[in-house]
Order: C-alpha cells, then sequence, then structure tokens
C-alpha cells in the first residue's frame, strides 16, 4: 500500500495514541474504571499508533485523501 499519512499527521497521531492509553491504564479518573471507556481508548489509542508506525489510514484509502507530500 502507498503512503497517505504524513509527517504531521504521523506526530499528532502518535501523541494522541499514546495520551488515550495514558487515559486508559494510568489516569485515575472514574470514567476511565468503566469497561467501554477504557478498552474503547486503548483500542482507538493502539490503532492510532500503528497508522502513524505504517503510514497507511484504512479511511484515508477510502477517501482517496493524502496527508504526504
Amino acid at each position: 500500500m502507498t503512503a497517505n499519512v504524513g509527517t504531521i499527521d504521523r506526530i499528532i497521531r502518535a501523541a494522541l495514541g499514546v495520551a488515550l492509553l495514558w487515559f486508559a491504564f494510568f489516569s485515575g479518573l472514574p470514567l476511565a474504571d468503566t469497561p467501554l471507556w477504557k478498552y474503547g481508548a486503548a483500542i482507538l489509542g493502539v490503532v492510532m499508533l500503528v497508522v502513524a508506525a505504517v503510514r497507511v489510514c484504512p479511511v484515508y484509502s477510502i477517501f482517496g485523501l493524502k496527508t504526504c507530500a
């Protein structure tokens, strides 16, 4: 697959992924104790990190978007 995620997009996705994983497992907030929010944030965080690592976003592919030069 062709890369469709640019550098700035990768940085934002990686930061968001780390923040979501922190929220899910280390925040200590009452909202993070409910399984829906905890595992939802964890799954979304992992997806964000994977997309940042491989530089291919399936949603961008569907809509024909590209943020890389």
